[in-house]
């Protein structure tokens, strides 16, 4: 074989790797029931859930509670089955949180509460088309 063949055989073998790995880091959006019945099946892993922030018949957003020292922040997330659960952020609260249209947590169940450990947020008015 020559040199150039092999060396082409070894990265895809490399580029074939990458993909397999990372292709078990994926995951899909679930709703809160089933993120908790991951968890008491004992899934370590984060799990991703996309949801509205709570909000009033008047449309103001609700739950959302930063601690004394703005070091983390508690509010309440709807999933898509409407069912409601407090989540846990242990970092500042991201500046947009009221602002955004959806949110997804990812984290997992500790002792019957929602931790987050990232929160990302899909903002409306990024892609709302504005006139000239």
């Amino acid at each position: 074989m020559k040199k150039s063949s092999i060396i082409g055989l070894v990265v895809i073998a490399i580029a074939v790797a990458i993909i397999i790995s990372t292709a078990g880091d994926a995951s899909s959006y679930v709703t809160f029931d089933e993120a908790y019945a991951m968890a008491a099946n004992g899934k370590a892993e984060s799990i991703h859930v996309v949801g509205e922030l709570k909000k009033a018949p008047n449309g103001q957003v609700v739950g959302v509670q930063p601690s004394e020292d703005m070091l983390s922040v508690e509010f309440i997330l709807v999933d898509d089955n409407q069912k409601e659960q407090t989540v846990y952020l242990n970092q500042p609260m991201p500046s947009d949180l009221l602002k955004s249209d959806k949110v997804v947590v990812i984290g997992g169940y500790k002792n019957d509460m929602f931790i987050a450990d990232k929160v990302l947020l899909k903002c409306p008015s990024k892609y709302e088309e504005t006139s000239l």
